[in-house]
């Protein structure tokens, strides 16, 4: 029995195994928080019957991608300019979110719940490359840890999402603050892309201070990394709002 529990923890002893459990719930538990505004966002347009199809399968998509990346993730955060393109892309779903808000779909129930996974999936596979170097840093290479750990999240994000859904029908003007926060979240992934410190290294080198976590490397003063997520919301906001206000115009032409 005692064989079979240290196979099943990969080899820890449970001093290390059940504290490196925790920090992976407790990473998993302050990341849900992110993929349950992306679920309810994109949910949010479906008929009421098939949100719940939207929000378990928006999970499971979320689940599985941070399982993905974790495998993939210390290779991945590698290449230049990866979190650029993928901050890009997090922007333009953020905005897209606020121009569509509100608008009659005439759309299959089928097409609208892989519509919502769909986007679901973009923006999770967008946001989960900056947080799972942390889970499989916690997990130091254990499989039992890192599955444990992300099956856990799963009710976590259902739960959330639904809660953030059920807040947006009350208060529509919650869709401008998740909005603002995928922005956030896409301005702290600019200032943390390998690229972009590079260029920032060479031009603008009293911008950097030593990596907390990893001496050897570099990372953005607290004030660029917070002012960069300030401007990436207010950028949504702004862009929602500009471009919303003229396909509102565009529609009344026609």
């Amino acid at each position: 029995m005692f064989e079979f529990f240290q196979g099943w923890m990969g080899g820890m002893s449970p001093v290390e195994f059940w504290p490196a459990l925790g920090q992976i719930m407790l990473i998993n538990l302050i990341l849900s928080g992110d993929n349950a505004v992306v679920i309810a966002l994109a949910c949010r347009g479906l008929p009421p019957k098939m949100r719940v199809w939207g929000i378990v399968l928006g999970a499971g998509v979320a689940i599985l991608l941070r399982i993905v990346f974790t495998v993939v993730a210390t290779q991945l955060l590698q290449f230049p300019w990866l979190m650029l393109g993928g901050s890009i892309l997090l922007f333009w779903i953020a905005i897209k979110l606020l121009v569509e808000d509100g608008e009659e779909k005439d759309i299959k129930e089928s097409a609208s719940v892989m519509g919502a996974v769909w986007t679901i999936t973009i923006a999770d596979l967008v946001m989960s490359l900056d947080n799972v170097v942390a889970i499989a840093a916690a997990a130091k290479g254990n499989w039992s840890l890192i599955l444990i750990g992300l099956a856990t999240s799963m009710p976590l994000i259902i739960f959330g999402a639904t809660l953030v859904m059920w807040l947006l029908t009350k208060l529509p003007v919650l869709v401008w603050l998740g909005a603002g926060l995928l922005g956030f979240i896409a301005g702290e992934l600019i200032v943390a892309d390998p690229g972009v410190l590079k260029l920032i290294e060479g031009y603008a080198s009293g911008w950097l201070q030593v990596d907390g976590k990893d001496p050897l490397k570099k990372e953005v003063l607290p004030l660029i990394k917070y002012g960069a997520a300030i401007a990436g919301a207010l950028f949504v906001v702004l862009m929602g709002a500009l471009l919303r206000g003229r396909h509102g115009k565009s529609a009344e032409a026609h």
